[in-house]
């Protein structure tokens, strides 16, 4: 690390509030050239703000700007956009992707900065005729991806990528310009694979022997005691905890970000081996970007809940996606002893099937709507649940009482921290927008539940919550559950028995109480 001790940031006495709502109190933080700084809390801690404030995002002066200073190199500084933060030397990396889908890999690094060169017709008709220098943008892309330590293809259209890939893309194209100073990264690791992570963290070893600053955001706490120097934590708007990585652990660190212990201890869970086969799915293949589905062979039991793991793009996202309807399939599928109708969503959702997406914005989500509309709207369209009729059923109209009760149990049952009911989804964290989700197939009072990448970006109180739904979803309504997830440990938690996925196939099926290591030998395995 950079030895300076002179601060590249400073932010005093930093406090905001949305509409009355308190978020952030007197935070207090320091930065130097070259460290890196772990920033923990549980969504709506106040994490994701204080950066924005800090990045200059518009949010921030549309409703009142903030009290308090920032100071960049012994100066202060109120950025008013993004690109003041950015000619300052200041880069962020967002929870939620900001690439454009069919521009490649490299087109996406040096947007709006692309090198151009002259030629014979910009000669004589003056510069706007100037075309791209393509080399030149190659090189400087591909430069900017092997900082990184990982292998991309800098020709690659965005669209055709694996999730992992995109959120490389997106630290390179910080890492293309010149004048970085502090990079913000905001649960960079959250769709990565574990060997994507590893690289990634040393790539910001890296950063910081060169002497960029980084701020650190995830909810993997064991990273943060890898990588980090120091860890601040924030709680309910405040600033609890400032500490040498060095000087704490992962249970001591989560019991400051939720002000108690968490019990993250495998679940006893009762899988019984003769309940009826509901779902049976018979050579599937599933034509997803970045996932391969080939020939998955798999009998999901009444009552389960079921698992799913692998690494990265060997299909496990890949399986849902297409029994659901949202990307071309083929093969046979039996769900309660009827032939199931692939390439067709509603199909899907008519047989009482509910999806929860990995992709909860571009899939889950109305942004632009209330909470409420959110979480009713689906069961109102699908089974005309919350609704009235008048005159004989010749008139429908919304029941505004209804739709308000379920949202408010919701609210309360997952802990979602929201205004009211009536606040618009797009002002929730990403951890709670997660929530809306799960709060929204639950509406649906399915009698099957795939659920996809459920604690993804989420802290360690709310992933608890989390799990702990869907585990009460199963266990008190008998709904069956097949929960795909990144996280070994995370499905050891709650599910009966787990399927990893190699090359497009089933690899095998464990019992969830299976050492990690016979887990870990399914995953790398090549399956005939």
């Amino acid at each position: 690390m950079v030895n300076n001790n002179s601060p590249l940031l400073e932010m005093r006495n930093i406090k905001k509030d949305f509409f009355g709502n308190q978020v952030l109190t007197d935070i207090n933080l320091t930065l130097k050239k070259g460290e890196v700084l772990g920033l923990v809390g549980e969504n709506g801690a106040g994490k994701s703000t204080l950066m924005k404030i800090l990045f200059g995002m518009g949010v921030i002066n549309e409703t009142g700007g903030y009290e308090g200073d920032v100071l960049i190199n012994g100066a202060k500084i109120k950025f008013a956009t993004p690109f003041d933060a950015l000619a300052a030397g200041i880069g962020m990396v967002h929870q939620e992707f900001s690439l454009i889908p069919g521009f490649t890999v490299t087109e996406n690094i040096l947007l709006n900065r692309e090198p151009i060169k002259k030629n014979i017709v910009s000669e004589i008709f003056g510069e706007r005729l100037n075309t791209l220098d393509i080399k030149e943008m190659t090189g400087r892309s591909e430069k900017a991806i092997e900082k990184m330590g990982v292998r991309i293809d800098a020709n690659m259209v965005i669209s055709d990528m694996p999730v992992g890939h995109k959120q490389f893309t997106e630290i390179a194209r910080e890492l293309s310009k010149d004048q970085l100073e502090l990079l913000i990264l905001d649960e960079p690791t959250a769709v990565l694979t574990e060997k994507e992570a590893e690289a990634l963290l040393d790539s910001i070893r890296g950063m910081a022997a060169r002497g960029i600053a980084v701020i650190f955001i995830t909810h993997r706490l064991q990273e943060i005691l890898t990588i980090c120097d120091r860890v601040v934590v924030m709680r309910d708007g405040f600033l609890v905890k400032d500490i040498p990585a060095k000087e704490t652990d992962v249970p001591e660190i989560t019991k400051w970000m939720v002000g108690r212990s968490v019990d993250t201890a495998a679940a006893e869970v009762k899988a019984d081996s003769d309940a009826r086969v509901i779902m049976s799915i018979r050579k599937l293949w599933v034509d997803m970007p970045g996932e391969t589905v080939r020939n998955v062979n798999l009998d999901i039991r009444e009552g389960e809940i079921l698992g799913i793991g692998g690494l990265a793009g060997q299909g496990k996202l890949g399986i849902p996606n297409g029994i659901m309807g949202l990307y071309p399939a083929g093969g046979t599928v039996t769900f309660d002893d009827q032939a199931f109708t692939l390439n067709n969503p509603r199909k899907s959702l008519d047989a009482s099937i509910a999806f929860v997406s990995e992709d909860r914005r571009g899939v889950g989500l109305l942004l632009d709507e209330t909470l409420e509309w959110n979480i009713a709207f689906p069961a109102m369209q699908i089974q005309n649940k919350f609704l009235k009729t008048y005159l004989g059923g010749l008139v429908t109209w919304r029941d505004e009482k209804a739709i308000h009760e379920v949202t408010q149990k919701y609210i309360d049952e997952l802990m979602i921290k929201c205004t009211s009911s009536q606040q618009q989804t797009k002002e929730l964290s990403g951890g709670n927008q997660q929530k809306i989700c799960l709060a929204k197939a639950f509406a649906l009072e399915p009698k099957f539940l795939f659920v996809s990448e459920p604690t993804r970006g989420i802290d360690v109180g709310a992933k608890s919550l989390v799990l702990d739904a869907l585990k009460n979803l199963n266990r008190e309504k008998g709904i069956t559950v097949v929960m795909v997830s990144s996280e070994l440990e995370e499905l050891r938690q709650i599910c009966d028995r787990i399927a990893i996925v190699s090359g497009g196939k089933i690899a095998g099926i464990l019992p969830a109480y299976d050492s990690s290591e016979d887990f870990g030998m399914l995953m790398v395995s090549q399956v005939k």
